[in-house]
């Protein structure tokens, strides 16, 4: 029998992660069924732990199931316990481990894909929610100069930065960053999902040399849309992350991380 994965969330209809994990198994030579479950509100843990009773080695989380996840989780990587929420779990030696690996998948895009290192480089995140949690130990250890965090309630902003003390971490209100610039500006707010623009005044892409977009299979977003008529001339989307992201887990899993540049080609979709 085929060891066996799955991908769980609602909807779960529209999900890449069966085409993205098969072939990543198919080029490293791995044996495995990956299946995509439509989680349930009143039943997510439930489905998680008879999956494993069934067999099942390791399962990947999305929307609404992160921090429920991580809430089950028997164990936790520092990353989920920043981000308080699980992307991917493992059941091993009788426990289930939680990790989070959308901040090291966003940032292996941007650094290796993108080949935009953060190194010394003024960047700024708009939102204060899960992903920007979850980006926050791997942004800041890739040495920005100066890492801003910008988000209309400034309440969550303030709790993130009590919980992350460091010196280049910096929060901000939208309005604060009218004649400040930024080196890589990342949008990780839901704003794109209903087609809205982040309140972010034109002044911060002055010397852009990356407007990111999480949101990925959107086209031109409000905010890639700003980003380029302010003269940006590199735009990405998020697919890059999702498939960096799942690489890692397939890693954590299998212990071969497979090469991603032909998945990525295969689904990135041109900007337009």
């Amino acid at each position: 029998m085929s060891d066996r994965y799955a991908v769980i969330g609602r909807p779960i209809n529209h999900t890449k992660s069966p085409l993205i994990h098969g072939l990543f198994a198919q080029a490293c030579g791995q044996t495995l069924v990956y299946d995509a479950i439509e989680g349930e509100p009143e039943g997510f843990e439930s489905q998680v732990l008879q999956f494993h009773r069934e067999g099942g080695l390791g399962m990947n989380i999305t929307a609404p199931f992160k921090l429920r996840a991580f809430e089950l989780a028997d164990r936790r990587s520092e990353r989920a316990q920043l981000a308080r929420a699980a992307n991917a779990l493992k059941f091993e030696d009788g426990s289930l481990y939680a990790e989070n690996f959308d901040g090291i998948g966003l940032l292996r895009d941007i650094e290796e894909n993108l080949d935009e290192p953060l190194r010394d480089r003024r960047v700024l995140l708009l939102g204060a929610g899960g992903a920007v949690r979850g980006a926050l130990l791997p942004f800041l250890q890739a040495g920005p100069s100066e890492l801003v965090i910008a988000n209309r309630d400034m309440a969550k902003a303030v709790a993130l930065r009590n919980e992350v003390d460091h010196p280049r971490l910096r929060i901000s209100r939208y309005e604060e960053l009218h004649e400040q610039t930024f080196d890589i500006v990342v949008n990780a707010t839901s704003a794109s999902l209903s087609g809205e623009l982040p309140p972010l005044p034109d002044s911060v892409f002055e010397s852009t040399r990356l407007a990111y977009e999480l949101a990925y299979g959107k086209g031109l977003t409000p905010f890639l849309g700003q980003a380029q008529a302010k003269g940006v001339k590199r735009l990405a989307d998020g697919v890059g992350m999702l498939i960096e992201q799942a690489a890692e887990a397939f890693a954590w899993w299998r212990g071969v991380r497979p090469s991603t540049q032909a998945v990525i080609e295969q689904l990135t979709i041109p900007l337009r």
